[in-house]
C-alpha cells in the first residue's frame, strides 16, 4: 500500500504493517512530488511521491489511503505499490437528497466575476428565452429554442451536426451577449468519488459569451479585439467532501483545458465554511484567490492573462444551484432536456490571429521580439480556433475525475 518510514536506524518492526488480500486492492500510479532533493547517497537524488489510484471516476471503485512512494530516479514508474478497492456497490456512504442540499447550504461557494467583467452568467432558460437559435448543418435558418431545450436533439455525441448561436437580429445578439446575472444559478452533478469514500458535487455556471484575451509579454499587456471569443461558455468548480466525517476535503477550479485541487487549508473563506471562487475577466475560469494568472510560458513570462477580482457581480451558489444530476440516485433527480444536447453551444470559430499577433510584436522593445510562429507557440491551442463549447455531461470529467 506504500512506503515504511522510521527515523530509527534499524528496520520498523513488523507490528507496524499488515497484509491487506489482494481481490481488495487495486494498482496506484505516482501522482505529486512531496520530497526532491540531494540525497546522502552518491548515486543521485531521492524523490518521494504521493500516490493515486489509477482508475478514478464515478463509475471506479478504487480508494485512495494517502500512502507514498519511494524512489531513487524521477520517472515515477511504480510497479508493486496498491490502494483499496470497495467491493461494496451499495455505495451506502454516499449522501441522499436531503443531505446533498444541507452539504451545498453548508460549503456552497460564493462566485466572484471581475468588477470590469461585461460578459456575464445566465441561466440556461434564460439564454434560450431571449431569442437563441439552433442550427443543422445545411440549414441557413436557426430554430427557436423553448425554456426547457425541448427542441433539441438529445442523446448521441458530438457530430458537428448541431449548434448554438445567438440571436440574429444585432440587438438582441448584442443583449444576449451580455448575459443576466441575475437569473444566473450552478447547476449541480453529485457523484461519487475514490470509491464512495468522497462526493464530488459538480457546480457549473454558463455565460452566453466568452469574450477576447488579453496578451502579456513581460510587463507589456496586449488586449486583444477578436482571439478567445466564442459563444456559450460552461465553467465549473467542484466540492470534494469526506463521506467518513463530512468534511469538505479540496476544491477543484477548473482553469480553461485544465485546472487544479486545492486542499481546504489553502482556501480563502467569505463566509463561515464556504469558500470564493474568482472567475477570470472575459474567460470565466475558476483561481481559488484574486490576482492575475498567466496561462502560457511562465518562465517567459508570456501567456494568456487571466485577472480575477471581487466585486458585486456574483452568485452564490449555496442558494442559488439547481441538482440537474446524480445518477447514484436513480430516479430521484430528473435531469433537464438540455442536459441531453450532447452538440454545440456555439458556432465553430476559427481566428486570423496573423495580423493581431503582428501588431503586438510590432509594439514589443526589440529583445522581446519573436516570430508569429514562434510566438503563437507560446499560447494555449484554444485561443486560435473554438468549436463551441459542449454540454457539461458531455465532458470527460462528467464520468471521469478532474485530473
Amino acid at each position: 500500500m506504500g512506503f515504511v518510514v522510521t527515523t530509527k536506524s534499524g528496520q520498523p518492526d513488523v507490528e507496524e504493517v499488515r497484509c491487506v488480500r489482494g481481490d481488495l486492492t487495486a494498482s496506484c500510479e505516482v501522482d505529486e512530488v512531496l520530497f526532491d532533493r540531494k540525497a546522502i547517497f552518491s548515486s543521485g537524488k531521492f524523490y518521494v511521491w504521493s500516490t493515486r489510484a489509477c482508475e478514478r471516476g464515478m463509475l471506479c471503485r478504487s480508494v485512495p489511503v494517502g500512502t507514498f512512494y519511494c524512489s531513487r530516479d524521477d520517472s515515477g514508474e511504480v510497479s508493486s505499490i496498491a490502494c483499496l478497492r470497495n467491493l461494496d456497490a451499495s455505495l451506502d456512504a454516499m449522501p441522499d437528497l436531503e443531505q446533498v442540499h444541507a452539504l451545498i447550504h453548508h460549503y456552497g461557494p460564493t462566485l466572484y466575476f471581475h468588477p470590469d467583467e461585461v460578459y456575464l452568467p445566465s441561466s440556461v432558460s434564460w439564454f434560450f428565452n431571449n431569442g437563441s437559435l439552433l442550427y443543422k448543418d445545411g440549414m441557413d435558418k436557426g430554430v427557436e429554442i423553448d425554456s426547457h431545450g425541448s427542441v433539441l436533439p438529445s442523446g448521441g455525441w458530438n457530430d458537428g451536426e448541431f449548434w448554438l448561436d445567438l440571436p440574429s437580429e444585432e440587438k438582441w445578439h448584442e443583449f444576449v451577449k451580455s448575459g443576466n446575472i441575475e437569473t444566473a444559478e450552478l447547476y449541480v452533478h453529485v457523484k461519487p468519488a475514490s470509491g464512495g469514500s468522497f462526493t464530488d458535487i459538480a457546480m457549473w455556471i454558463f455565460c452566453p459569451f466568452n469574450g477576447p484575451a488579453t496578451i502579456q509579454v513581460a510587463s507589456f499587456s496586449f488586449p486583444l479585439t477578436a482571439i478567445g471569443e466564442h459563444v456559450g461558455d460552461w465553467e465549473h468548480y467542484t466540492l470534494r467532501v469526506s463521506n467518513f466525517t463530512g468534511e469538505l476535503w479540496s476544491v477543484y477550479y477548473s482553469e480553461h483545458s485544465g485546472g487544479r485541487w486545492v486542499d481546504a487549508s489553502e482556501l480563502k473563506f467569505v463566509d463561515g465554511n464556504k469558500p470564493a471562487v474568482y472567475a477570470s475577466r472575459n474567460g470565466h475560469a475558476s483561481f481559488p484567490h484574486e490576482g492575475c494568472y498567466i496561462q502560457g510560458s511562465s518562465t517567459l513570462g508570456i501567456g494568456a492573462t487571466n485577472d480575477c477580482a471581487k466585486s458585486d457581480y456574483s452568485v452564490d451558489s449555496s442558494s442559488r444551484y439547481r441538482v440537474v444530476a446524480a445518477e447514484y440516485l436513480g430516479d430521484v433527480v430528473v435531469e433537464p432536456a438540455w442536459l441531453q444536447y450532447m452538440r454545440e453551444w456555439g458556432p465553430t470559430v476559427v481566428y486570423s490571429s496573423g495580423s493581431e499577433l503582428e501588431k503586438i510584436l510590432n509594439n514589443l522593445p526589440f529583445f522581446l521580439r519573436f516570430s508569429v510562429e514562434s510566438f503563437v507557440e507560446l499560447f494555449p491551442t484554444e485561443l486560435y480556433g473554438e468549436e463551441g463549447p459542449t454540454v457539461p455531461k458531455e465532458k470527460d470529467n462528467w464520468l471521469g475525475d478532474e485530473r
